[in-house]
């Protein structure tokens, strides 16, 4: 079943900002939003996880061709693809960090690179609504707690910006 983001409840906070902030317990490919971000690998050929879901429910070969062009997707980076047969209308293509290939502080600075080219990518393409996966915190390995900090940090901050006003919510799934 497609769930709008329409049906989403945000949150009644004073701040502006948080006001466009809704979190989403469910699959990202069922989301009715302008985009999805996927947490990709550097190839952006699909893989496990939300990776392969989302290859999986874009259920196109076009799709897989479209990600084949684009060459690849470097760490920190964000690409845009169409969305096939997912009810979205773009996907955004985003390479997190692996845990453990970094220090800490490189990691975060990388995690929180994806989240601003992706959310970059969205302005540029004027996606207005865009859904998260939590990005590298499956098989590359970061703690959940910390990714979540950098992201929400990072979303928040973004969200502030001039381009930033662009956007009308960000949903984060889990």
């Amino acid at each position: 079943m497609v769930v709008s983001v329409r049906h989403l409840p945000v949150l009644p906070y004073a701040h502006a900002v948080a006001r466009k902030i809704v979190l989403y317990c469910g699959d990202i490919t069922k989301l009715e939003v302008d985009a999805i971000v996927n947490a990709a690998n550097p190839t952006l050929l699909g893989g496990g996880g939300v990776d392969g879901a989302i290859h999986r429910a874009a259920d196109h070969p076009e799709f897989l061709a479209e990600c084949r062009r684009l060459g690849g997707c470097r760490t920190g980076e964000a690409k845009t693809t169409n969305a096939y047969r997912l009810p979205c209308k773009s996907v955004i293509h985003t390479v997190g960090p692996v845990y453990s290939e970094h220090t800490p502080w490189e990691a975060r600075r990388l995690l929180q690179s994806a989240y601003r080219h992706s959310l970059l990518e969205a302005v540029r393409h004027q996606l207005r609504t865009v859904a998260f996966p939590s990005i590298s915190t499956g098989v590359y390995g970061y703690p959940k707690e910390d990714a979540t900090k950098a992201a929400l940090e990072e979303v928040t901050t973004f969200l502030a910006s001039e381009a930033g006003s662009a956007l009308h919510l960000v949903v984060f799934c889990s």
